[in-house]
């Protein structure tokens, strides 16, 4: 069951729903069908012994959709 994020264009309020097909979600602030799913971010911390990669340069270089550094998937 996948949690997609959502923006209300009607009353601005961002809000998650869990989604189980194509059917419009409505914002349950203002209960508009005029929202749109927002692009998410997937983070996950590594246990153990392995290194976080850097930018050679030294700064970290991100992507507009996340600030956690390299995004390998961004590309």
């Amino acid at each position: 069951m996948p949690i997609y994020e959502y923006r209300c264009e009607e009353c601005g309020k961002e809000f998650e729903e869990i989604v189980f097909g194509d059917d419009p979600v409505p914002c349950p602030s203002c209960n508009s069908a005029n929202t749109n799913k927002l692009m998410s971010c997937c983070r996950f911390k590594s246990e153990g012994g392995g290194s976080t990669s850097t930018s050679s340069s030294g700064s970290s270089s991100s992507c507009a959709g996340c600030s956690g550094g390299n995004c390998a998937t961004c590309g």
